[in-house]
């Protein structure tokens, strides 16, 4: 599992920097030819069409025209200008020239006329309003059709450039994440330091007749950093970073995909050396099946095109594949063989170690209390991956924020793994009676988690409503990390999940639904050891499920029978209600013999509601353990 602190370095791409393809969002050049064209046109008839002299009132014209003071005239649609005898008095350029703003006067060129003054028409000159008549439709045209032209053939996925990747490509400079950066996978980062040893020293390998793996294939449980891990490669070998999702290669249009992994490549190459990181890979490379109309489909098509790719370059132009995924059991076959992603590198869920590295991390922005004690937050969060982590510190900070303190202490950290582990707790209050269930219910499988040995010891008991329907929860942390268990582990949790059902029966006579998710986690525990872990003396050594599950995902698969007989099935249903009739059994026999302590332990519960393991082991009289290296297992 990984983890990185919050990055103040990482920057979106920039238009500036090498390796980085953004939307230009300025006008085209085209236009702004356009615009300064016009405004010459504008200055040329400013310049060059617009009358000279001095600007007179009509009415003073009519005055100097009866007095005999004009020589001739010219008379436009809207102006009249001509020449003075002499130059007005007020004129300091002493300008013979005029210019009068024409009005309605039927009679003024019979009084031209008597005074012997030359007089002309004048026609407006049209030609600039004809040219613009055309002129600007076209241009509107042309700045339509070149709009269009970008939208098609754009960066970002237009009509035209559908075959354009849509790898985000990030400079050398521009990739700030390092190993330093990340923690809890020790195993992994060292196998990829070589990767970032050959781009960086090519020569120490390509010398001695060797290649780096063309590709390196991050798989893990979600949220463990495989991302992460692969930008550290990029950062630490100072190269350009390709960074796209598998599903963005997938169109409704085919040949689209196959396009853009050619496109992909063709960009990698010429920036070589670089890192080409394709994440969820499961969503391209998935195993090809035979259609039954015999026809490929589109993301077949594009995995072969793949195929090709990763054979038809040689790695030593420093063209590095990765890719991540968490379902590597579904991929196609040909991917993995030696010359592809020839290594695959586990990315897993972090130990204690790890994990107390990894909050480290995520803390040093965040104001800690005196008494946040890491290694006690690692010990109690067992399964935690590098994502569950950090959300863990942003929740802490959160409620230390809501309730106005000015440090996150232990105490936030504590609710914060409360809330989710079991879920948000509920205001709620319930009936006596139904409190008193709850109560009973979970002082059964605390009672018998703590009476029977080799079980993780109970950390905390509550019977306050969390999460989706959760009534109350009882909450076991492990001293270390687990990684098998034995059958007698697996009879012990078998009983510890039927306590609570055996409580409600044994103090109250009846039993209610709060039992349905203890019943189902047991019954599928059962079946696990009857069917896959070879655990039942009458079935023998033999696998009966023969589904490929997920490694790293928790999906449910379809209740389907295994390749064997109608009589095979009764025996598994038979042994599984036995090895739950025993658990049971030996649930009854526990709470029996401690019925004064059931008692005990359910009046201090409805007193308190939550109850700590210390507590519960005081009211038994057992030992106190060491504290709680790990974390939750939850019976609700």
């Amino acid at each position: 599992m990984a983890s990185a602190k919050p990055s103040s370095g990482s920057k979106p791409p920039s238009g500036g920097r090498r390796g980085t393809r953004l939307l230009d969002a300025r006008p085209p050049s085209s236009l702004w030819y356009g615009l300064a064209f016009l405004v010459v046109l504008g200055l040329a008839q400013a310049y060059f069409l617009t009358q000279t002299g001095q600007s007179i009132p009509y009415s003073e014209f009519k005055v100097l025209l009866k007095d005999g003071q004009v020589v001739d005239v010219t008379i436009g649609e809207q102006m009249i200008h001509g020449t003075l005898k002499q130059p007005a008095a007020n004129d300091p350029k002493q300008l013979k020239q005029f210019i009068t703003t024409r009005v309605e006067d039927p009679k003024l060129t019979e009084e031209l006329e008597s005074r012997g003054v030359k007089y002309t028409g004048e026609v407006a000159s049209r030609w600039l309003m004809d040219l613009m008549g055309w002129l600007l439709p076209l241009i509107f045209l042309v700045a339509i059709w070149a709009f269009l032209f970008r939208r098609m053939s754009g960066a970002e996925g237009g009509i035209m450039s559908f075959g354009r990747s849509r790898a985000k490509i990030y400079a050398d400079d521009e990739v700030k994440v390092k190993f330093s950066d990340v923690a809890g996978v020790d195993e992994a980062e060292d196998e990829l330091r070589e990767i970032v040893d050959f781009l960086k020293n090519p020569k120490k390998y390509t010398s001695l007749g060797g290649r780096i793996p063309k590709g390196a294939l991050l798989v893990g449980p979600p949220g463990t950093g495989k991302t992460l891990l692969a930008r550290a490669v990029a950062g630490e070998a100072h190269v350009p970073f390709f960074s796209l999702s598998g599903s963005e290669f997938v169109e409704m249009f085919v040949g689209v995909g196959a396009a853009r992994i050619r496109d992909l490549f063709q960009q990698a190459e010429a920036k070589a050396p670089c890192i080409v990181f394709i994440d969820e890979l499961d969503a391209l490379g998935k195993t090809r099946v035979q259609s039954p109309l015999g026809s490929h489909e589109e993301r077949e098509q594009t995995l072969n095109q793949l195929l090709a790719e990763m054979d038809g370059f040689d790695s030593r132009k420093g063209v590095i594949i990765m890719a991540a995924t968490n379902r590597p059991e579904v991929l196609d076959p040909a991917l993995l063989r030696p010359g592809r992603f020839d290594r695959q590198v586990l990315v897993d869920k972090p130990d204690v170690k790890g994990r107390e590295a990894i909050l480290r991390i995520h803390t040093k922005g965040v104001k800690t209390a005196a008494n946040v004690d890491v290694k006690v937050v690692a010990a109690r969060t067992a399964g935690f991956a590098g994502a569950d982590l950090a959300n863990l510190v942003n929740e802490a900070a959160l409620l230390a924020a809501r309730n106005d303190k000015t440090e996150v202490e232990m105490r936030d950290f504590e609710s914060a793994i409360d809330r989710l582990v079991a879920g948000l707790e509920k205001k709620r209050v319930m009936s006596t009676k139904e409190r008193e269930i709850v109560a009973y219910h979970e002082s059964g499988h605390a009672i018998v988690a703590s009476v029977l040995p080799g079980l993780d010891p109970v950390h905390k008991i509550s019977i306050v409503q969390r999460g989706f329907g959760a009534l109350g929860y009882t909450l076991q942390l492990p001293l270390e990390d687990r990684y098998l268990m034995t059958k007698g582990d697996l009879l012990s949790q078998l009983a510890v999940l039927l306590g609570g059902r055996t409580a409600e029966e044994i103090a109250l006579g009846d039993i209610s639904t709060g039992a349905q998710n203890d019943l189902q986690r047991a019954t599928d525990i059962a079946r696990a050891m009857v069917t896959e872990f070879g655990m039942s003396e009458s079935l023998g050594a033999i696998n009966y499920d023969g589904h490929k599950r997920a490694r790293f995902l928790d999906i449910p698969i379809p209740q389907e029978r295994g390749l064997y007989g109608e009589e095979t099935a009764q025996k598994i249903d038979a042994e599984i209600k036995r090895i739950l009739t025993e658990a049971h059994d030996k649930a009854r026999q526990i709470l029996t013999d401690h019925r004064g302590k059931l008692e005990t332990v359910t009046r201090r519960l409805l007193e308190v509601e939550v109850m700590e393991g210390d507590e519960l082991r005081q009211l038994l009289g057992i030992a106190s353990t060491a504290s709680p290296a790990t974390a939750p297992s939850v019976s609700a």
